[in-house]
């Protein structure tokens, strides 16, 4: 069986952006940087590379993000690498790898953080903002929308 879980340690970008698809269900995005950083053996200079990565999460751990994540906050985000693509009005092609995120949350490496737990109905269906999320299923999030989420 193929795996394709992926787990970076970055700072957000921007402050996440927080929608709601036709569905009713939520969807974040938000967008890391990756710092790398290493002594080069000939020059003993520290060279630094970053790499910038999108992320979508859906459902109550979408809202939670969003209410909980500002920009520059250091984030650890665990999911499956997957590729979109889709037509601009103009009729250009585009394509994107993103990481669609299981988990997000906050790194305790140099900050604190306190833990609010989210209340949940009996029954296991999460219903927030007036909006009921859709199940999660093992297909990818692509398959269980009707919409481009952004």
């Amino acid at each position: 069986m193929a795996d394709n879980t992926i787990t970076v340690v970055g700072n957000i970008t921007r402050d996440p952006e927080l929608k709601f698809l036709n569905s009713g269900q939520a969807a974040v995005r938000l967008s890391i940087a990756v710092n790398r950083r290493w002594q080069n053996r000939q020059t003993q200079e520290w060279e630094e590379r970053v790499s910038y990565f999108e992320v979508t999460g859906y459902g109550p751990m979408a809202e939670n993000a969003a209410n909980s994540l500002t920009k520059g906050t250091r984030v650890i985000v665990t999911g499956r690498l997957e590729q979109r693509s889709w037509e601009t009005p103009d009729g250009d092609k585009r394509s994107i790898i993103e990481i669609n995120a299981d988990e997000i949350a906050p790194s305790l490496r140099y900050a604190t953080a306190v833990v609010n737990k989210t209340p949940r109905p009996e029954g296991g269906n999460f219903q927030s903002s007036g909006r009921t999320a859709a199940p999660r299923t093992n297909e990818p999030s692509s398959y269980a929308f009707d919409e481009e989420p952004f």
